[in-house]
C-alpha cells in the first residue's frame, strides 16, 4: 500500500485547484476524445458518488477563509494499493466490485486523516472538505527508465492492475474555520504550533491505511511487505535494522500465536536498546521466543546434518508459546 501526500500533480497548491482537477479528469477526457464507450468516472466523498469536476473546483477554491496568498490551499493524497493487493480485490470482488471496495477504503483512510490531527471537532471524513477520484490506469512519464531507454513511449499505459485513488482535500475543514496541514509534522512536540495547525504523524497515517486494508479485506500481509518494516529499514538506526532483519528471517516460521506485530512495533518505537534487550523482553512476555531467536539455523555437520538441525529448530518454534498478545 502506497500512500503519499503532496502539493499536487501540477506542482502548485497555493492558487486555484482547477489545473489539478482538470489533470485528474484525464481518463474521462481521453475516452471522450477517442469515442470510447466507457462509463464516466465521477468524483466521490464520504457522502456522495455523483460529483462532477466543476463542483470540486468551486468548493475547494471557495474554502480558503483567512488563508494568505502564499499559503497552501489544498493537498493531494495518493492512495495506491500494490498489485498484490489489487489482485486480491479482483479475485474476491471482480473488477467492478473492487472499484467500490477501493472507494470504501478511501473513505476509511480519510477518517484516519481527520483523526491524525488530534483537533477537537475533527474526528471523521465528514468534518473535512475532500473529493476523490478512482483512476484505472497509470501512464509512463518522461522520467521513467522505460521511456529513457526507448522501450516505452511517454503516455503508454503501464502493465498490470493499476487502479488507485487520488484525493483532493482542502487545507480548511468543512466549516472553513479550522486550518489543517499535514505538513506540520511536530507530532505534538511543539504544543503551540500543534494547537494552531494540528499535529500530524505521516508514518502513523500511512501505516493506518495498510492496517485498514488488511482488516477490511482479510489480506494476509507478509512482514517484508509492511510499511513498518520498510520504514525501519530505510530510516531506522543500525540497531533497529538488525532487530527487524532478525524478526523478518523468523517470521515465516514462527507460530501465528506469536504476536509479531508487537515485536515490530517495539522495534520501530525504539523500545529495545539492542538485540539482547529485545530477546530478554520477548522472553518475559512470551517465554519461548528467546530460544527461537538464539537457536542457530543449523549446527556443525560433525554432530548433525543441516536438515536435522533445521528440523530441531522448527520443532522449537512449534513448541514455543510465543510473544503474548
Amino acid at each position: 500500500m502506497y500512500i503519499n501526500i503532496t502539493a499536487s500533480e501540477t506542482g502548485n497548491n497555493k492558487g486555484s485547484s482547477g489545473a489539478l482537477v482538470n489533470y485528474l479528469e484525464k481518463e474521462n477526457s481521453l475516452q471522450t476524445e477517442k469515442n470510447l464507450d466507457q462509463r464516466y468516472e465521477n468524483w466521490f466523498n464520504g457522502v456522495r458518488n455523483d460529483i462532477r469536476r466543476q463542483e470540486v473546483r468551486v468548493k475547494i477554491d471557495n474554502n480558503i477563509a483567512k488563508l494568505c496568498r502564499d499559503d497552501s490551499k489544498f493537498f493531494l493524497i495518493n492512495i495506491s494499493p500494490s498489485q498484490k493487493e489489487l489482485e486480491h480485490l479482483f479475485k474476491h470482488y471482480g473488477e467492478s466490485g473492487a472499484k467500490e471496495k477501493i472507494k470504501e477504503l478511501a473513505v476509511k483512510i480519510m477518517d484516519e486523516y481527520a483523526k491524525n490531527f488530534k483537533r477537537p471537532g475533527i474526528n471523521t471524513n465528514t468534518d473535512l472538505l475532500w473529493f476523490a477520484k478512482v483512476e484505472n490506469y497509470r501512464y509512463y512519464k518522461h522520467t521513467d527508465k522505460e521511456v529513457k531507454n526507448g522501450t516505452k513511449q511517454k503516455g503508454d499505459r503501464k502493465e498490470g492492475p493499476q487502479m488507485h485513488v487520488q484525493v483532493i482535500v482542502s487545507r480548511k475543514d468543512l466549516s472553513n474555520k479550522v486550518k489543517l496541514s499535514p505538513q506540520n509534522t511536530s507530532k505534538g512536540k511543539n504544543e503551540k504550533h500543534s494547537a494552531k495547525l494540528g499535529q500530524f504523524n505521516r508514518s502513523a497515517f500511512k501505516q493506518s491505511g495498510e492496517e485498514i486494508f488488511d482488516n477490511l479485506f482479510k489480506f494476509d500481509r507478509g512482514l517484508k511487505d509492511k510499511f513498518i518494516y520498510a520504514n525501519v529499514m530505510k530510516n531506522g538506526t543500525p540497531e533497529q535494522k538488525t532487530q527487524m532483519q532478525m524478526i523478518s528471517e523468523l517470521s515465516t516460521d514462527i507460530s501465528r500465536d506469536i504476536n509479531i506485530d508487537s515485536l515490530t512495533k517495539g522495534i520501530a518505537d525504539g523500545v529495545f536498546a539492542n538485540v539482547t534487550d529485545m530477546m530478554t523482553i520477548a522472553k518475559d512476555a512470551g517465554g519461548g521466543l528467546l530460544e527461537i531467536l538464539m537457536e542457530p539455523t543449523y549446527e556443525s555437520s560433525q554432530t548433525d546434518s543441516v536438515e536435522e538441525a533445521e528440523k530441531r529448530r522448527r520443532k522449537r518454534l512449534q513448541q514455543s508459546q510465543g510473544f503474548s498478545r
